[in-house]
């Protein structure tokens, strides 16, 4: 089964966790949701068993029906069922983006005291973070993980082109399926943090939403299957130039990764394409090479400072800047603070 169509039991796992500790009979969900296959896969306790995605919609569907509870029993309390669905018609109208962030979060918190949601903004960088208390103690990455995928696949839907996203961050420890987010999130991922959180450019939150509340109706009537899509790979033009240039600096000298970075032909021609299609492609998004190859750098940026090894002037040297002032005036526009005043 190929891994971009499935999901590791690992990860089953962890959604299931919530559901055991509160005694659901997961057997009688899958009989009910006529996937028998998945009681045979998680009797077997095989490490290497993959779940197909084409499953997961009505595996959750029933899941939630048979706990009255959107969130899968990870909440203190119940999500009732239709939150999400009375959630976006409260947005579909918002104007844009960042209104729509806006009432979602404050939509959550009319009708939930566990789960809090916060969009801020500082330099160049929009964040949404995600809070709740893990009241059952129980392994909570799915959890995390279909947050995420939630709100930016319906972000991207609204303003109907790709999120640009610079990394995510995850409060749990890296776990040994680690290299599947590679396909859900093309960006830097980091574990073990304090909040879990998304980030990506700032100036998509002006993006107008584009979507109105007949096209709501298609997608909700899909869902959640519309939504699960992102745990497959992100395979629009912006996240395979990322990806591009993300292996090109990998492959790279670390000591001279500013200076190795492909150019715009040398990206199309790995990709295939004319420099012409690419440009096209990638302005259908929404998006830019330069703007891509600065949200690579600016993460570098942070991923050296987080670290602490390198001075300030050794990072701007690393990421191939005249001098350690230019990195500064970067580094204050990408993030609202100065390099140090980050580290610190």
């Amino acid at each position: 089964m190929k891994r971009q169509h499935s999901l590791p039991l690992a990860l089953i796992d962890s959604l299931l966790a919530a559901p055991r500790a509160r005694g659901v009979d997961i057997g009688r969900v899958c009989d009910e949701a006529g996937l028998p296959e998945w009681c045979h896969l998680l009797e077997a306790s095989d490490g290497g068993a993959r779940f197909p995605l084409e499953d997961l919609g009505s595996f959750l569907i029933t899941l939630w029906r048979h706990m009255e509870d959107e969130s899968g029993g990870f909440l203190s309390h119940p999500l009732k069922l239709g939150t999400f669905s009375m959630m976006c018609h409260a947005i579909i109208s918002a104007g844009n983006l960042r209104r729509g962030l806006l009432r979602s979060a404050r939509f959550i918190a009319l009708v939930s005291d566990d789960l809090k949601i916060k969009l801020e903004e500082s330099g160049d960088e929009a964040r949404l973070a995600f809070e709740w208390s893990n009241a059952l103690d129980v392994d909570d990455a799915f959890l995390t993980t279909s947050m995420f995928i939630i709100w930016v696949r319906l972000s991207c839907w609204m303003v109907d082109r790709p999120l640009l996203l610079d990394r995510v961050e995850f409060q749990f420890d890296k776990p040994e399926y680690a290299d599947e987010f590679d396909l859900m999130f093309p960006c830097r991922h980091v574990f073990s943090q304090k909040r879990n959180l998304i980030a990506f450019n700032r100036r998509m939150l002006a993006l107008p939403i584009k979507q109105d509340s007949y096209a709501l109706t298609d997608f909700l009537n899909h869902a959640p299957q519309s939504l699960l899509t992102q745990f497959r790979a992100d395979d629009s033009v912006t996240a395979q130039v990322r990806r591009v240039l993300n292996d090109a600096s990998a492959a790279a000298d670390p000591d001279s990764w500013g200076h190795t970075t492909l150019t715009f032909d040398d990206v199309a021609d790995k990709l295939g394409s004319t420099t012409h299609t690419l440009r096209r492609r990638l302005k259908e998004e929404g998006h830019s090479f330069q703007e891509i190859k600065d949200s690579l750098r600016r993460e570098k940026a942070l991923e050296l400072l987080e670290h602490g090894e390198l001075t300030i002037q050794q990072i701007s040297d690393t990421l191939g800047f005249s001098e350690a002032a230019a990195f500064n005036r970067a580094f204050k526009k990408w993030t609202g603070n100065s390099p140090s005043s980050y580290r610190d």
